[in-house]
């Protein structure tokens, strides 16, 4: 007839044996394997077998095995016999091992494979504390996914994070005129005296000409703007332009005419442009008829236009 279920055993199973080096006066012994309590081995003492337990002949725990009473070297003799460590042994089963098995921090990062934990078996928590901060330390370190190494995780500092982002706006320039007023020549374009340097970031304006510096070259943000009187007619007009010191046009402003009786008007441009090293900004006024460009109403302002 079959027999049905596992197989019996046909042979005994060796279990390993330690013999231990009597020391006078000592009770505590190293065990060559480790257990998890004393009845995990079978201690013989004088060819007696030894109960035991806590209060008995002896207790083990780990490697350490501590006798209840001291043994004399020469006269008595001492073994044990791992009963649950086997000489023979086969591997567990599939999913016979759980977190009960397994020892604190045993598992190291040689034993993880790539890619095997993902945000899934994270918890929220695994991020200290996890309210915005509201201002970063200069030491404070920040997690970056770094693209070109397939997404590994870099730190840098606050320092480095921050370098190269955004920009100053400069050159900055803001000048006026002050002091006194410009007389203005009928039919003809004439830069006006601005000398009053307000902001200057790069020392780039000198002889009434904002001069693009070295290394500087992109888009600007310009504006003007400028209070002219002795428009007494109605036929008399008066326009703001913006240009090299050549006086070729970068922009040019709406004209204003003049009415009888009421003749100052303040005039105003702005516009954005790709300047090159070296170029030159200018403000000009022109005139139908003698005219004057007012003090302390008159502004040229020059800002690199960061994007």
């Amino acid at each position: 007839m079959a027999y049905l279920g596992n197989a019996p055993a046909r042979s005994f199973i060796s279990f390993e044996r330690q013999v231990f080096t009597i020391v006078n006066s000592q009770t505590a012994y190293a065990l060559s394997h480790s257990v998890a309590n004393e009845n995990d081995i079978r201690l013989v003492v004088n060819n007696v077998v030894q109960e035991p337990g806590s209060g008995k002949a002896y207790t083990a725990t780990g490697t350490a095995l501590t006798l209840s009473a001291a043994l004399t070297n020469g006269t008595d003799e001492m073994y044990c016999v791992f009963l649950g460590r086997a000489t023979a042994t086969s591997a567990p089963g599939a999913g016979s091992i759980g977190t009960a098995q397994l020892a604190a921090d045993a598992v190291t990062n040689a034993k993880i494979a790539d890619d095997a934990i993902s945000d899934e078996q994270l918890d929220p928590t695994v991020i200290t504390g996890q309210t915005a901060e509201t201002s970063i330390a200069t030491d404070d370190l920040i997690l970056l996914s770094d693209t070109s190494a397939s997404g590994a995780l870099r730190k840098m500092t606050r320092a480095n994070f921050v370098s190269g982002i955004g920009g100053t706006n400069t050159p900055m320039v803001s000048v006026d005129k002050t002091g006194s007023s410009q007389s203005i020549s009928a039919t003809s374009w004439t830069k006006v005296t601005l000398n009053t340097e307000r902001v200057d970031s790069d020392s780039a304006f000198t002889s009434n000409t904002f001069t693009v510096p070295s290394g500087k070259a992109g888009k600007y943000y310009m504006s003007a703007f400028a209070t002219v009187t002795s428009l007494n007619g109605t036929s008399d007009y008066a326009s703001l332009r913006l240009a090299n010191s050549g006086n070729s046009t970068i922009y040019n402003g709406a004209a204003v005419s003049g009415n009888s009786g009421y003749g100052w008007f303040t005039m105003s441009i702005s516009c954005i442009r790709s300047l090159s090293v070296g170029d030159t900004v200018s403000l000009y006024v022109y005139s139908s008829e003698a005219i004057s460009v007012n003090e302390d109403n008159v502004n040229l302002t020059v800002v690199q236009f960061i994007e």
